[in-house]
């Protein structure tokens, strides 16, 4: 596909989810070389995208402060990632959607580009050395919309299967680890302290 400008994609993150694994710790404010995961990747993606949503469920005035523009899942859709990118289609006003995970530790120079280039009509997900890497996807909004909403008619909580029924190509990122914080052993590995720093602020 050819290269979209800045200003057809929206940037959506992903930081709706309940981090379990974490004693449930809001993901978005982890601090990583000072500065909250949230706060990450809208300046990493500042050139190459217009506007930003976030996918959260809770602390909402702690977006707003931020500057950051919240969307909250439907009420009763408890589906997951998939209630996330429900959201942050709903509210989006771009024809092109770039969704990254909150708790995502890198991306690698030039993703957004090569996720474009390996596009077909309605997109594209990344994969890298540890596997497909589902939420890390670029969508086109109104197909994705479409593929959400049978989904959510029968249920399914599965990304890959969404990307599936969208028959997104995978662009695979070789010798790129994206990585998670997802457990207390990531955190330490990523050197981010285990506090969301709530009461700190």
């Amino acid at each position: 596909m050819e290269p979209l400008p800045a200003a057809a994609i929206t940037l959506g993150i992903l930081a709706g989810g309940r981090a379990s694994r974490l004693g449930g710790i809001d993901k978005a404010w982890l601090v990583r070389e000072g500065m909250p995961q949230v706060l990450r990747w809208p300046r990493r993606f500042a050139d190459e995208t217009g506007a930003v949503l976030v996918s959260a469920n809770r602390d909402l005035d702690r977006y707003r402060l931020a500057g950051l523009r919240a969307v909250t899942d439907r009420a009763g859709l408890d589906l997951g990632p998939i209630a996330g990118l429900d959201a942050l289609a709903s509210a989006c006003t771009s024809p092109w959607l770039l969704t990254v995970p909150v708790d995502l530790v890198g991306v690698p120079d030039g993703l957004l580009s090569h996720l474009v280039a390996g596009a077909t009509d309605d997109g594209a997900a990344a994969s890298d050395d540890d596997g497909p890497q589902p939420l890390v996807a670029l969508w086109r909004v109104a197909a994705l919309r479409d593929a959400l909403a049978s989904a959510i008619a029968t249920r399914s909580s599965a990304v890959h299967l969404l990307q599936a029924s969208l028959r997104l190509p995978v662009v695979h990122f070789a010798g790129v680890r994206l990585g998670n914080l997802n457990t207390p052993d990531d955190l330490a590995a990523a050197g981010v302290a285990a506090t969301d720093r709530h009461h700190d602020e």
